[in-house]
């Protein structure tokens, strides 16, 4: 049965009390799982001093289109990269807008200004941290072009009505799947729902190559546009969209986007045992929540699997707070006395926050980057579609309502208890911190990771 034993007698590790965490986790959270095969693809490719060029990256892409079940896949530096193109593969240009979630990681925002564009950002749902389709509409104007999606820590984006009203608004939808190589919604696998998505596949993802980036469409034109941008050694005269052809050449982007074989050959041997990984992630993962049901104060960031979604590999695995369950305590306390128990080990670390909301930074509010003599974000635009403090609000408060769980890379139930015993015994012991609890910053989390000061 999938129980921790209650110990309201024990002394919090934070005020003297023993760790309940007991034992080192090894290599629980060690990633990406690196084997002989890895080494050896990699090494290969060294030898024969094929770091350049396309032939093993194409390999990559056939076998990643096979994985995905779509038309085209198509191989990235890194998933900025492929989030850019994306952006201009859906027709992305000057003075247009794209809506995206606040609460993400900038690359899925800000690489819109180098097209002439800009962005509107739209608040989250609280209990998804994904874009909320009941925000979507009020942000539209005759310049959206596209709608970014961010499947956000590996939870799967409410899709059927956003795509609803891309459809009605005849609009493109990006999915950025960064966080959620793999994953499902409803069944389907996570970017092969909207029109395009780009992919980071850098060494801290859940699907690991090195570095890199990946874009997967079935629509042919988005794809050609896609290898138009900046894959100058495909972009030939016989490319099937006829209005690029004479354009050939040249990238259109003024970019060399290709992925270096290295990334791809490790990216072929990854991707081998990636669905067989997750799925032990998963197995380990909700048997940690599994052992925290009922715990006051915390809430699984998990969707519900009998849906046929799932959290793929569930990268930068996260729980919601509830500080009104334990008395107004503050997440930065909790963290920090759940790292007393032993939730710093090795890489479990127990912090508060996540990406903090994006349409706050300077870089959408005043930057001129262009030395356009304004902020960009005016300049390219045909308003001021600047959002102050206040007017996404979920997206603001968010910070104080998250925190970090182990992500753990093995399913080993026993050591599992404990980090699970650690939260428990933190949140049934929340009324012996209250009295020393600073509460928290102005701020929780960061602008380029989820940490932040506390």
């Amino acid at each position: 049965m999938n129980t921790i034993t209650n110990t309201p007698s024990l002394t919090l590790a934070l005020l003297g009390g023993s760790p309940a965490v007991r034992d080192e986790p090894g290599d629980l959270f060690t990633w990406p799982i690196l084997t002989a095969d890895d080494e050896n693809a990699v090494l290969k490719v060294f030898r024969t001093r094929a770091m350049s060029g396309i032939s093993i990256t194409q390999q990559f892409e056939k076998e990643f289109e096979e994985w995905m079940g779509v038309r085209h896949a198509l191989g990235f530096n890194n998933g900025t990269a492929a989030l850019l193109a994306a952006m201009f593969a859906v027709g992305i240009g000057q003075g247009d807008e794209i809506i995206c979630p606040a609460t993400t990681y900038w690359a899925s925002a800000s690489p819109v200004y180098s097209l002439g564009g800009t962005v509107v950002f739209s608040d989250i749902d609280p209990l998804t941290l994904c874009l909320d389709p009941a925000q979507i509409e009020k942000h539209i104007s005759p310049r959206t072009k596209a709608i970014m999606v961010v499947h956000y820590l590996g939870y799967p984006a409410d899709m059927d009505p956003i795509m609803a009203i891309a459809d009605k608004h005849g609009l493109k939808v990006v999915e950025d799947v960064s966080h959620a190589q793999g994953g499902l919604y409803k069944g389907r696998r996570l970017g092969s729902i909207g029109h395009v998505s780009g992919y980071s596949l850098m060494c801290g993802k859940s699907l690991a190559v090195g570095e890199g980036g990946m874009l997967t469409t079935n629509d042919q034109e988005i794809y050609d546009r896609a290898i138009a941008f900046g894959h100058y050694e495909r972009f030939a005269p016989n490319i099937p969209t006829t209005s690029l052809r004479h354009l050939a050449g040249l990238p259109l982007g003024g970019c060399k986007n290709r992925m270096h074989q290295m990334s791809s050959a490790m990216g072929r041997v990854q991707l081998r045992s990636y669905d067989q990984r997750c799925a032990e992630i998963r197995k380990a993962i909700n048997f940690f929540w599994d052992l925290l049901k009922g715990v006051p104060g915390l809430i699984p960031h998990r969707v519900d699997e009998s849906t046929g979604s799932n959290m793929a590999g569930w990268y930068g695995a996260h729980g919601l707070f509830r500080s009104e369950e334990l008395g107004g305590l503050s997440v930065s306390r909790f963290c920090l006395a759940v790292e007393a128990e032993g939730g710093a080990k090795g890489g479990a670390e127990c912090q508060p926050g996540c990406n903090r909301a994006l349409h706050l930074h300077p870089f959408f509010n005043d930057a001129d980057i262009y030395n356009q003599g304004q902020p960009t974000r005016i300049a390219n635009s045909a308003r001021d579609l600047r959002q102050p403090e206040g007017s996404l609000p979920v997206a603001e408060r968010i910070g104080a309502e998250v925190f970090f769980i182990p992500w753990f890379k093995h399913y080993r139930p026993e050591i599992i208890r404990q980090f699970a015993n650690a939260y428990r015994k933190v949140a049934e012991h929340s009324d012996e911190l209250l009295a020393d609890d600073p509460g928290n910053p102005e701020s929780l989390g960061g602008w380029n990771f989820f940490r932040g000061a506390r």
